[in-house]
Order: structure tokens, then sequence, then C-alpha cells
């Protein structure tokens, strides 16, 4: 039963990781779509404006500023495309095919010579030569920076910059341009670095986690197959070994004429039927709830779903001291509300306190997630499936909302069934489960 607790809060946690995941996957997304939107907030604000000066400069000059234009819109598209490629190649998924470099890197190629020529005839503005230098490599930049190390990286920005002044410097360009130029460049080339691995590393991290996660509740699954598989091959592997080999006996003797044939099929019978209840109970043990058992469950599901949890009273007279029949469907209790904590909000902590009060045993199951829990009185089948269950024993439920965001499932059982309600029976077994 233990076991089987255990795994159930495993699926518990997986449905609750369902939504992190969903919520994963958004920030993966916004992260995405933000990388890509870069180059293109750069392209019509650093890249578009200074190029407005090149309309009083003169037919060359303006060529040059609307080829410039269009080739850095061309390769933004091209950075768009690499993106997710390069996300996939950082987290080891998919290697990136470095083939789909090759033209992105012939444009910046083709950028730069146009953005020397631009300056070679004076088709842009001093201050506007800054702004051209910034938005230059940043399309190229973002996809590259998450495909090579970062010494790499530093080594081939350092390679371009001063490749780019020195064919500035080859134009004329004053040295004070110069050192804006490179301070430009040093500027991009950092904001670049830290704004994209980092972002890389932390989608990486948490997708690895939430993938550990998803294992995790894989190979609970099935180690509590493996495990229900080896208890039923101990109840039923001997008792149908011996039934076969009883049986073999039988018809042996049958066969003689012999009168002890009948006691062997007898003898098979009892066997049959004892395993027959021996399957009963493992089914049982399965199926029913334990008041101690759920308790630890729900403890470790909780903390395992990063919710602190306090159990309270566990070891006093409204715990192990109720009656078997109070336990058990307080164990249900604990288990629903518990499976609620999980699915609904966002809470950080959740107390489980059992007294006594008035003759009756009280569970209270808190935590600090009202704002998204059940209505009261909602038409859950849960919640309605616990309230049967406690009538039955003269019981109660109530779930509702509590003050200062907490949310309160409280379950009432009298410790003596009042009068006019029959002691609850055993659990009878259905043509079904046999």
């Amino acid at each position: 039963m233990k076991e089987l607790t255990e795994v159930i809060g495993h699926v518990r946690g997986w449905r609750r990781g369902w939504t992190e995941r969903t919520k994963l996957q958004r920030i993966d997304l916004y992260t995405r779509v933000t990388l890509c939107a870069l180059p293109w907030i750069f392209l019509v604000s650093w890249g578009l404006l200074p190029l407005g000066a090149t309309l009083d400069r003169g037919p060359a000059a303006m060529a040059l500023g609307g080829a410039f234009f269009a080739v850095n819109a061309v390769q933004c598209l091209l950075s768009n495309r690499n993106v997710s490629l390069s996300f996939a190649h950082y987290r080891g998924s998919e290697p990136f095919p470095m083939r789909r470099l090759r033209l992105p890197a012939a444009l910046l190629a083709v950028l730069t010579g146009l953005l020397v020529a631009l300056a070679a005839v004076g088709g842009i503005k001093d201050e506007g030569l800054a702004l051209l230098v910034l938005d230059l490599p940043v399309a190229f930049t973002i996809p590259y920076v998450l495909l090579v190390p970062v010494r790499t990286y530093l080594l081939h920005c350092a390679a371009f910059a001063v490749a780019l002044v020195a064919l500035l410097a080859a134009v004329g360009v004053p040295g004070g341009l110069l050192f804006g130029a490179a301070l430009s460049l040093f500027v991009v080339f950092l904001l670049v670095l830290t704004s994209t691995r980092p972002s890389a590393w932390s989608m990486s991290v948490m997708w690895q986690a939430e993938d550990a996660r998803d294992m995790q509740a894989r190979l609970a699954v099935a180690e509590e197959r493996l495990r229900f598989g080896r208890d039923m091959h101990d109840v039923l592997g001997r008792n149908l070994a011996v039934i076969a080999l009883k049986s073999e006996l039988a018809v042996e003797l049958a066969q003689r004429g012999n009168a002890a044939a009948v006691d062997q099929m007898v003898e098979v019978q009892r066997i049959a039927r004892a395993s027959q209840q021996e399957v009963r109970d493992v089914v049982r043990g399965y199926r029913e709830a334990d008041l101690p058992t759920e308790l630890l469950g729900a403890k470790g599901v909780l903390e395992a779903a990063g919710i602190s949890c306090t159990v309270e009273g566990a070891d006093g007279p409204a715990g192990i001291g109720a009656p078997p029949a109070i336990q058990a469907a307080l164990g249900w209790v604990v288990r629903e509300a518990a499976t609620n904590v999980l699915r609904h909000g966002d809470p950080r902590h959740c107390v489980i306190r059992l007294t006594t009060a008035a003759g009756a045993v009280v569970l209270e199951v808190e935590n600090d997630g009202a704002g998204a829990a059940p209505e009261v009185g909602g038409g859950g089948s849960g919640l309605a499936g616990l309230r049967e269950r406690l009538a039955a024993l003269g019981g109660s439920l109530e779930a509702g909302a509590a003050g200062d965001g907490l949310f309160r499932v409280t379950a009432t059982v009298p410790l003596a069934a009042p009068r006019g309600l029959p002691s609850p029976a055993p659990r009878s077994v259905s043509p079904e489960e046999r």
C-alpha cells in the first residue's frame, strides 16, 4: 500500500507537472520571440534612423542606404530562422547544420562593405555611423553566440571589430569616430552575449529539470508495475503449481479407478478458492485508503511538488486512536484534498490537522492557494463522493475559503455512529472483482 501511495503521488505530481510544463512552454516561447524580435527592433531604430540622412546626400548615398536596409532585413529573416535551431544545438538535442551560416556570414560581409562605402561617400552623419555600427552585427550574432564557445565568440568578435575599424580608417573616418565605432561594437557584442546565452542556459536547465521529473514519474510507474507483478507471482505462483500437480495426480487416480481422485480434486478446489481470496486481498489493498499511509503519502507528494506540508495530530487519539472505519474514511479525504491542492492554484504551504472535539474526529486540510481553489459546494465528483462516504458514518464535509488567502477542507466524523445509522459494514467484493 505504501508503494502504491508513492506511485499515486508521482502521478498526481505529474498532473501538476503538466501545468508547470505549459508554463515552461510559454516562457520558452516568450524567450524565442524576444530573441527573434530583437534584430527587428534594432533594424527599425538604430538601423533605419541614420539612413534618413542619405536622402540629402545624393543618389549614390541613397542607393547605398537602401541596399544596406534591404540586406539587413534579409539578415533579420535568416536570424529568425536560425534561432530555434541554435537553441536546440545549445541544449544538445539537435546539431546545428553549420552550412546555414554561410549566407548570413556573406550578408554580414556585404553589410560591412555597404557601411564602409557609406562612410567613404559621406552618406551618413557622424553620430549616425555609431548607430549603424551598433545595428550591423546584431542579427548575425544572436544565433551565432549559441553555436560556439564564449571564448571563440569573443575572439571572432574582436577580429571583426579590428577589421571594421581598419576599413573605416582606410576611407578617412576621423579617429574620434573610429573610437566611437569600436566602443559601439564592444557594447553590442557584450549585449548579445549577456542577453542570449543566459536565457538559453536558463531554459536548458528548466527543460532538463522537467524532463527529469517526467522520467522519474515514468520510472515510478514502471517500478510499481514490476512490484505488482512480483506480488501476483508470489500469491499465485506456488498455488498454481500445486493445483497443476494435484490435478495431474487426480487424473491418474481417476484413470485407475481410485476413489482418492475425489479427495485430490477437493483439495484443488480448496486451493483455487484460497488463491482467489488472496488475489482479492492484493487488489483490495491497492484500492482501500489507510489514514497513516495517506498522511505520509500526501506529505511526501506535496513536498516533492515544492509545497511545504505539516501534519499535526497523526499520532494522537484522532489519528491512530480512531476506529478503522473512521480512519479509512478520513484517508479518502486526505487523498482527495491533497489531489485538489496539487490541481488548483499555486500554494506554498499546507497543514493537515487531526483533532477531537465534542465526541468527533475533525480533519482539516488547509492551504494558502484559495485564489484558484474550487468553489464551495461545487459539483466536483471528488467532494460529492467524500460527502457520501462521511454521511454513511454520520459525518460531514465542508470546503471553502477561510480568509487571509487560505482554503480549508474540514471533515467531521463522530466517534460513535448516531442513532438510526447502521454501523458501516465491511466492503463487499463485487462480481467484477472476483
